[in-house]
């Protein structure tokens, strides 16, 4: 695979030929935040950076999506028809994602990309995308990737991963998607004190990552056991159902489906939705399975570290971003709930 070497002028520089191939996304300083944008305009990208609050799921998955527009008009002989919106699915890459919202990609194509079931519209933003990697080499004190199957230069779910060496970024290709990019790119082939440089920010990087997040005994719990297990109303005492550790995860896919007329011209939208809101479960009869609050906190925490590890028997549904941890305005912490549903019993 295409190894290739920049300074991070040239790298800047080569991106702007690229967006003649690409629609490039990548993380801008915005105000005290970063944020995946699209890099059109005066908008340039900042890869010095922590993490973004936000990951760059939208990319993919956008917040809300037009799926099928219709008319009202009776005079119109395709009245009440819903037609599929337009989409584009023009070739796009993600610029300085990091690992863990790469390998929460991949545990969000789970849902989405299956046997059973393709979502289209899913699919075909995820296949038009090239993911490129921006290793950690100072990981947040809140990350623990390394402790559910990641790790700060993790490859799967990359299509280029990029090494920051101080003065200029290294750039492996991972995937032929990747291949395909950097052929596009004008840097140099990587020398071999570009290459050792690289290898050695690994551990240093798994080093700084010091939590403990035991994930072994959770496919053995008894589901009903765990359900009924009695730390859930402590847990969800200080919450506020404010939905913010839901929409800041990667590997949350909840939606909702809504109609929107104007005039006599309708849209069907889907919409990032939250099982923490208490409309997420309510009944078109009124009756509501989670109208306590205790109740939804317990439904977060069992389908990512219960009925998602009973289902697809790949690990949980979190890749240890921290970004719930980090932004959680009463300080619940998921890797304590984790502690606390692996030793239960």
């Amino acid at each position: 695979m295409t190894e290739k070497v920049f300074t991070k002028e040239e790298w800047l520089g080569t991106l702007e030929t690229l967006k003649e191939s690409y629609k490039l996304f990548g993380p801008v300083k915005d105000g005290d935040f970063h944020t995946f944008m699209p890099l059109d305009g005066n908008k340039k990208p900042d890869f010095d950076y922590e993490n973004t609050r936000l990951s760059p799921k939208s990319v993919i998955y956008p917040e809300s999506e037009r799926m099928f527009e219709y008319s009202l008009d009776e005079a119109e002989d395709d009245a009440h028809i819903l037609k599929e919106s337009p989409k584009d699915y023009s070739p796009s890459a993600v610029l300085g994602i990091r690992p863990c919202d790469a390998q929460a990609f991949q545990i969000v194509k789970r849902n989405f990309d299956n046997p059973e079931y393709q979502d289209p519209w899913w699919t075909q933003h995820f296949e038009a995308t090239t993911l490129v990697g921006l290793g950690c080499n100072m990981p947040c004190a809140t990350c623990f990737c390394t402790q559910v199957g990641g790790d700060p230069f993790h490859e799967a779910g990359l299509d280029v991963l990029l090494f920051d060496l101080g003065d200029r970024f290294l750039a492996k290709a991972i995937t032929d998607k990747g291949e395909a990019f950097l052929e596009k790119t004008a840097g140099n082939p990587a020398d071999d004190g570009a290459l050792t440089a690289a290898e050695g920010l690994k551990q240093p990087a798994r080093d700084k990552i010091t939590a403990t997040v035991p994930t072994d005994q959770l496919k053995e719990k008894v589901t009903n056991a765990l359900f009924d297990a009695p730390f859930w109303e402590e847990v969800a005492f200080a919450c506020l159902n404010c939905g913010t550790c839901t929409y800041l995860c990667p590997t949350c896919w909840c939606f909702d489906i809504q109609d929107e007329v104007q005039g006599n011209q309708g849209d069907r939208i889907r919409n990032w939705d939250s099982c923490m809101f208490p409309l997420f479960s309510l009944h078109g009869s009124g009756h509501n399975p989670r109208d306590n609050k205790f109740q939804r906190v317990r439904q977060r925490f069992m389908h990512k570290l219960k009925y998602y590890v009973d289902k697809y028997q790949n690990g949980v549904q979190c890749s240890g971003c921290g970004r719930c941890v980090r932004y959680c305005p009463v300080n619940i912490d998921i890797r304590e709930v984790c502690k606390l549903m692996n030793e239960f019993g």
